[in-house]
């Protein structure tokens, strides 16, 4: 069962949106007209644990972080030339260059504090940096503080927003939770369409509209939502480029008219990143928070990269909790993240 909602064309999402002084269109609550054939995701082989599909979806960022590692730390004496090597490896591996001088320097500071002499010692060494900047990061999310919970969320296009949505759906559920999905990325039929899929999948109702009014679609969803007493909203917004400050501005308007629905919410606002995009995501991270308040990270897309050492970079210029990582296109391919189960994967 799905809510839609139609209403006279409104103007497009590149245009100003304008906070609603009315109470919008009572919701109308019909089925779907049509049938939509049910996306299919890869099954998952049920003998594997979380921490082995982590391992084995991290495999290329393994490759080129891991392995090298491996050769380095394979014995011989710590030097000036072994360190410039590790520094080499790890800004090579997308850990940014700011991460790796600060991981550097903490790896010098255990070297002497333990006296240790072998490069076989550095890989405990590393690891222990890196948790020590990657574990601040592992807070997992907690939606029971308010009912309904709604998430916004928000990221270039890309990156993996409408799928995110799905799996979070999925995952809720699992909980116990109910779930209302907003499709409040009006500009793209297609996102609509995905969600309304998605939806259909996990059995839960989708709020969407055939206007470019992106503001009216989440006032309706978080109001069908008190109605409904639903425990979880996730609504999706329309995907920006950071550069593009207009726009920028706009997705913030809807953030604001989201309080007017329900004073607090959006209770999180979560920034989808594309892990390939490696370095680029540092600069996504900071100019989403600096327009939104960004609360929490959903990092995607690692089963296809090499540059899952970016988690690193991110951690060291805005360390804002990553609440969930994607692994895979399976809809139980995204966990909370846990940061010592990340670095045995990406390390050993």
């Amino acid at each position: 069962m799905f809510d839609f909602f139609k209403k006279k064309p409104a103007p497009s999402l590149t245009e100003n949106i304008s906070e609603p002084t009315v109470a919008p269109q009572p919701t109308i609550e019909t089925p779907i007209t049509q049938t939509i054939a049910a996306i299919q995701a890869p099954e998952v082989e049920k003998s594997q644990s979380w921490a082995e599909r982590l391992k084995q979806s991290l495999s290329k960022t393994r490759k080129q972080l891991g392995n090298q590692l491996a050769s380095l730390f394979g014995g011989g004496k710590i030097d000036a030339e072994v360190y410039e090597e590790l520094e080499m490896i790890l800004i090579t591996s997308d850990v940014g260059v700011n991460a790796t001088r600060n991981l550097l320097d903490d790896i010098k500071k255990r070297v002497k504090a333990q006296s240790l002499d072998d490069t076989v010692q550095l890989k405990a060494a590393l690891k222990t940096a890196m948790s020590d900047l990657l574990t601040p990061l592992q807070q997992p999310l907690d939606t029971s503080k308010h009912k309904p919970f709604v998430i916004m969320l928000a990221g270039v296009n890309g990156a993996g927003k409408t799928t995110s949505i799905g799996k979070l759906a999925k995952y809720f559920q699992s909980q116990g939770k109910s779930v209302l999905i907003a499709a409040g990325d009006t500009f793209r039929a297609a996102a609509r369409e995905q969600l309304q899929i998605w939806g259909e999948r996990n059995n839960v109702h989708v709020v969407a509209q055939t206007s470019g009014d992106a503001a009216a679609v989440m006032f309706d969803a978080i109001h069908s939502a008190i109605a409904k007493n639903i425990d979880i909203v996730l609504a999706d917004t329309a995907g920006r480029l950071p550069t593009q400050m207009h726009l920028m501005e706009e997705i913030a308007k809807v953030k604001r008219v989201m309080d007017k629905a329900l004073p607090g919410a959006p209770h999180e606002v979560l920034l989808v990143l594309d892990a390939n995009t490696g370095q680029n995501a540092v600069s996504q991270v900071k100019i989403f928070d600096d327009a939104l308040g960004v609360t929490g990270l959903v990092l995607s897309k690692l089963d296809g990269t090499a540059k899952g050492g970016v988690i690193a970079a991110i951690a060291e210029a805005r360390p804002i909790p990553i609440r969930f990582i994607g692994i895979g296109e399976a809809i139980d391919d995204l966990r909370p993240f846990n940061a010592s189960e990340f670095i045995d994967a990406m390390i050993d």
